[in-house]
């Protein structure tokens, strides 16, 4: 960055108007009260609160009216002015001996003094020290006020500002910095008290530490980072941590901006490089990644010493939370533990880019999977819980975390912790790697279970818990992404890279459920690791043999093996999609897969899906069969085609019992027209699957004889699924081999000879314009010759008695063996 830019983007945040709301807008707190009111009141009801305000002075009394009055006022703060007249009659109504004030109306008093000083450009410098002199008297007169939080916090706020301002005297300045430095240091505990005011306290330290001397700023800064381990201190929050990131990244900015680098050395030496058991760790932590944010934007050799104290703070402090176990992925109870990881991930998010330094990648990972997707924790959960008493754990809990800083800059710190892995050693990396392919086997098995029991009576609670586990997909998939492109590389082995593929496929199997959206990050990460395993037959068993086994995906999950229970298993939904993600796969590796393991890990899934009710699972099943039926083209491995031999007759039955309701025609179409294709010449599979579609025709067909002609002239209704096996066994007259074609021609004769003339006709149509259009010289003949004879097998037929109109007198259709059988004797003799 230029210096003219710095420059510019350091006058644009020096001119903040009021520091308390900046903090509080980039921090996800709340605004208080008074910094923004609800409502803007209109400019005459600002002309007519001053002017009885004018009236409050001039008749030395202040009535609830004159109270409404001030109130309006702030209700446009972002809006009003305060001049110095203005300001000189609030001084006046302050110091005036003879009205008495309600106790409640001094911040507000307080407050439109701060807005007039921190508005006004060249407020004068007599109404300034006159204003400084009576908040001395005040705090010394009526000290009982400052016993209030409200009162405390804007009287630090408007000290501050008054300590900041141009036109402040030397005198007024150090008896703003004396004053503010006592009510820190002796009524701290009124910032604990209420946490809404902590803005404005913290936005007049730093106001005061923007204007003081090497010796109030020191001070000023002992309690800035000592007031948060007092036990009767304000809370130690997120929300509050950034607040002191943008508080030290604006003082320095400040600093530099007007060439007071001294500050600059005097904060790097107190809060970075001294460790003091009195300051807060998470906000040095926090000060520190401020720090960081200032050195990034400016080039100077002062403040590279202070961006290496900077990392050396934060390095030190998450050196304190890494167990000695070396167990990452456990979470505890610590709630200061977990403070920290928060704190030191968002500091790391916000802090640009870092040199390597292990135990921040170790604590990046930590808090990725037990801060900011603490799916193992909320899942241990709900399942410990009674279904009754879900509320307890609360709704409100897991929204509150949905909102939370960390949360939403999650993108960002898995950007710091994929940075930090590129750049770390082997070792270091190994351990990240497990860490996050061990986080997706628990949050897959937790999701399962949590998803079962909460799908239909808490969905909300499952919903938000979701989006969550989305949130942590992606952070898996860009860490995934970056691992390929690290380790996937010739300068590591075959082997590793193998293995690196085969637990980076395995884990997002199990993340499957929580791919919603189309991820290029995703597709990249699956092409580069499906090369290495579709390549290496080891890599392949290794894959197929972690899908969950039969039983697991049959039974109840967490039942024990003495207890097997058996459950819907087609409504699991999360299992669903780790299968669907593995028939998606297999077939890519098919060649390399041995037949033995195909029998007896795949192919009993491939069946079970086949009959899932989900279309797009089945088709992905019937995919997996065409893959099998279709590989080994280049192999005469007896096993391989045994194998397929066997399994096309479960398939053949398998796949018809489900249509039409489950089987997806598609699916059918593709394993039938693989079969034909692919397997020996006169297979006795290949003859058993004709059979089977034309009983299955049949069987359709059967139920609806009795219907009116005009569903047989347009093949419509309960007739469309009879048509479609119809139309694949058409299609199966030009690609079956010449042993299998006469029992075809035969057993579809049959078929259509049962239908009435209108059903008839449609069909002869279709073959006539099937066999017109095919150039196949060897089989043309033959179903030249076989279409001669069905068409005038039908015509007589019709000619005596129709098929219809016997069905319409009750009689018996041709395929039952009684007075038909004359008739398929003549059919039979034809062909």
């Amino acid at each position: 960055m230029t210096s003219a830019v710095w420059k510019h983007n350091m006058a644009k945040q020096a001119h903040i108007p009021f520091l308390e709301e900046w903090l509080t807008s980039n921090s996800g707190g709340s605004s208080n009260i008074i910094s923004k009111g609800s409502s803007s009141s209109s400019a005459r009801a600002i002309i007519q609160a001053w002017s009885d305000l004018r009236d409050s002075l001039q008749h030395q009394s202040f009535s609830p009216r004159h109270h409404q009055s001030l109130n309006i006022l702030l209700n446009s703060q972002a809006s009003l002015y305060v001049a110095d007249p203005q300001a000189k009659l609030l001084l006046s109504i302050l110091s005036s001996t003879n009205s008495s004030l309600p106790p409640e109306t001094y911040p507000l008093f307080l407050r439109l003094l701060y807005i007039w000083i921190r508005k006004s450009s060249k407020p004068s410098p007599v109404l300034v020290d006159l204003a400084v002199k009576i908040l001395s008297d005040l705090l010394s007169t009526q000290f009982d006020f400052s016993k209030n939080s409200f009162f405390f916090s804007e009287i630090v706020v408007l000290l501050g500002a008054f300590s900041l301002a141009s036109s402040v005297s030397e005198k007024s300045k150090t008896l703003c910095l004396e004053l503010l430095c006592g009510l820190l240091e002796e009524e701290y505990r009124l910032i604990g008290s209420s946490e809404q005011h902590v803005p404005n306290v913290l936005a007049g330290i730093g106001y005061a530490l923007s204007s003081t001397g090497n010796v109030y700023f020191s001070r000023i800064l002992d309690s800035l980072f000592g007031i948060w381990n007092r036990e009767d201190g304000p809370c130690r929050t997120v929300s509050n941590g950034l607040m002191i990131l943008l508080l030290i990244e604006w003082v320095l900015s400040s600093s530099i901006n007007s060439n007071s680098l001294e500050r600059v050395d005097v904060f790097s030496k107190e809060v970075l490089e001294t460790s003091n058991p009195h300051k807060a760790s998470f906000a040095t932590v926090m000060a520190a990644a401020g720090a960081l944010r200032v050195s990034s934007r400016f080039s100077s050799k002062a403040l590279r010493r202070l961006r290496i104290s900077a990392e050396e703070k934060i390095e030190t402090v998450a050196k304190g939370l890494i167990p000695e176990t070396g167990d990452l992925s456990k979470s505890g109870t610590d709630p200061e533990k977990s403070l920290l990881l928060k704190c030191i991930s968002l500091a790391l998010a916000r802090s640009g880019s870092l040199s390597f330094r292990a135990p921040l990648l170790i604590c990046l990972a930590s808090a990725l999977v037990t801060e900011i997707f603490p799916l193992e924790a909320l899942y241990t959960r709900v399942l410990k819980l009674q279904q009754g008493n879900l509320s307890k754990m609360g709704i409100n809990e897991v929204k509150e975390h949905l909102y939370s800083a960390p949360f939403k800059e999650a993108g960002a710190i898995t950007g710091v912790f994929c940075n930090q892995y590129v750049l770390a050693d082997e070792n270091s990396q190994n351990r990240m790697e497990n860490l996050i392919w061990g986080y997706c086997q628990d949050a897959y098995l937790g999701h399962r279970q949590v998803a079962l029991m909460l799908r239909g009576s808490n969905d909300e609670l499952l919903g938000d818990l979701e989006q969550i586990a989305e949130s942590a997909f992606l952070m898996v998939v860009v860490f995934a992404l970056a691992v390929t492109k690290q380790k996937l590389d010739s300068k590591f082995s075959r082997e590793m890279q193998m293995e690196i593929s085969v637990k980076i496929l395995v884990s997002l199997s199990c993340m499957e459920y929580f791919r919603r959206i189309r991820l290029p990050e995703y597709m990249d990460t699956i092409r580069s690791v499906v090369g290495p395993v579709q390549e290496n037959q080891l890599a392949c068993i290794l894959f197929v043999e972690s899908m969950p086994p039969y039983s697991e995906l049959t039974n109840q999950p967490g039942s024990s093996s003495s207890q097997i229970t058996e459950h819907a298993w087609w409504k699991d939904e999360v299992q669903t999609s780790r299968i669907l993600f593995y028939l998606r796969v297999i077939p890519t590796c098919i060649e390399c897969l041995p037949v033995p393991v195909f029998r007896n890990v795949v192919a009993p899934i491939m069946f079970l899906y086949i009959g899932h009710p989900n279309g797009k699972v089945a088709r992905a099943s019937h995919s997996v069969f065409v893959a099998f039926i279709s590989s080994g083209k280049d192999s005469d491995e007896d096993e391989r085609v045994l194998l397929k031999e066997q399994l096309v007759f479960y398939y053949i039955q398998r796949s018809l019992e489900g249509y039409p309701q489950i089987t997806p025609f598609e699916g059918i179409v593709s394993g039938v027209a693989a079969l034909v294709r692919h397997l020996p010449a006169g297979s006795p599979s290949i003859f058993y699957t004709i059979h089977g579609l034309v009983e299955k025709a049949h069987d359709l067909c059967r139920e609806v004889m009795t219907q009116e002609n005009d569903l047989w002239q347009n093949w419509q209704g309960e007739l469309e699924p009879c048509k479609k096996i119809l139309d694949l066994l058409l299609r199966l007259l030009s690609i079956v081999d010449a042993q299998v074609l006469p029992s075809l021609m035969k057993q579809l004769a049959q078929l259509v000879a049962i239908f009435p003339r209108e059903g008839q006709n449609m069909v002869l149509n279709e073959l006539y314009a099937q066999v017109a259009d095919s150039d196949d010289v060897t089989r043309k003949p033959a179903l030249v010759s076989w279409l001669q004879s069905l068409s005038y097998i039908c015509s007589q037929a019709n000619s005596t008695s129709t098929t219809s109109k016997r069905v319409e007198r009750g009689e018996k259709s041709a395929f039952t063996r009684s007075d038909d059988t004359l008739s398929l004797d003549r059919i039979n003799a034809r062909l």
